[in-house]
């Protein structure tokens, strides 16, 4: 197991009790009490149908091969905010269709407030108070399922982002000599360090395998409350040592609001863009190896919940 991912569960553990369960095997159930599987894969959420398709898609393309070993009997997708289906509503739908355990997959880069508070505490895992104030805030509903939540790492914990940006990075470069790179990101402020060591560290695998030097990162909302003069800055900042800047957003799914709105627009405003400025605004999504993540994370923990289980994927 990756460092990272063994620093992250030890923090859980020490910090909040009830997490202790997320990474701790479940006792091996009698065969009279074996227990019924389900998956939630959750996301940010997003008021764009083109950013929520997104993600149905990827439950459409992930649910054949979980469930083909008849160990989980359920995949689902939930958005934590602004639409339904709710991670409270698909808790309660596992309630009502009798399911003992959930996988809860957090479609999400890195740690952020939603993997560590708010997902927690809208399953009763957690009583984080500002999450719960919050919450209120923004009219996200609580539930405490009788169904056994069980939350996995989010995406960081693997090599896939690196490899999403090179093969994006590398359809748009022409002369990396001569580029410079700039992530665009959603960011966050309480996380705001592993955020940029996330970049930093995808950064740094493009230019290693590409030959580009110039290098910045920038936010489109959240640390920079959608603002695009943050992707403008960034981009400058690039061109004052590049002749060209490859210009990537970081975000899972495609929404209108922010690929082509703060993005776009922050992109308009750098000098002489439509020469010094190469962009396409597409997302992570889609990406087979995302969806190899969802099938092994899965397994990883049906296998905890469930040990006797044997499939081959």
């Amino acid at each position: 197991m990756p460092v990272k991912m063994i620093v992250f569960f030890s923090a859980l553990l020490m910090t909040v009790a009830p997490w202790a369960a997320l990474a701790a095997p479940t006792t091996l159930p009698s065969s009279s009490s074996a227990p019924r599987i389900g998956v939630l894969l959750v996301n940010h959420g997003s008021r764009s149908v083109t950013w929520r398709q997104s993600l149905l898609q990827l439950e459409a393309q992930v649910a054949p091969t979980i469930m083909q070993g008849h160990a989980v009997q359920s995949v689902k997708t939930a958005f934590m905010e602004y639409t339904e289906p709710s991670i409270a509503t698909r808790m309660k739908e596992f309630d009502h269709e009798g399911f003992t355990d959930v996988i809860i997959v957090p479609v999400f880069l890195t740690v952020s407030p939603h993997t560590f508070d708010d997902i927690p505490t809208i399953v009763g895992l957690k009583e984080d108070p500002h999450s719960m104030q919050q919450l209120k805030i923004e009219n996200i509903q609580r539930y405490s399922p009788k169904a056994k939540p069980h939350i996995t790492p989010p995406l960081d914990f693997t090599d896939i982002l690196q490899k999403n940006l090179l093969r994006r990075v590398t359809a748009l470069s022409h002369n990396p000599a001569d580029e410079g790179l700039v992530l665009i990101g959603y960011g966050d402020e309480t996380y705001d360090k592993e955020w940029v060591e996330l970049f930093n560290k995808a950064a740094g695998y493009v230019r290693e395998h590409t030959g580009i030097t110039g290098y910045s990162y920038g936010w489109c909302g959240h640390i920079a409350n959608y603002k695009p003069e943050e992707t403008t800055a960034a981009i400058n900042s690039v061109l004052k040592t590049s002749g060209t800047a490859l210009v990537i957003p970081v975000l899972v799914a495609h929404d209108e609001q922010f690929q082509i709105k703060i993005i776009g627009d922050g992109i308009a405003k750098v000098p002489d863009s439509k020469k010094r400025v190469q962009y396409r605004p597409d997302s992570i999504l889609p990406d087979p190896n995302i969806e190899r993540w969802v099938v092994a994370v899965t397994d990883e923990y049906v296998r905890k919940i469930q040990p006797q289980v044997s499939r081959v994927n």
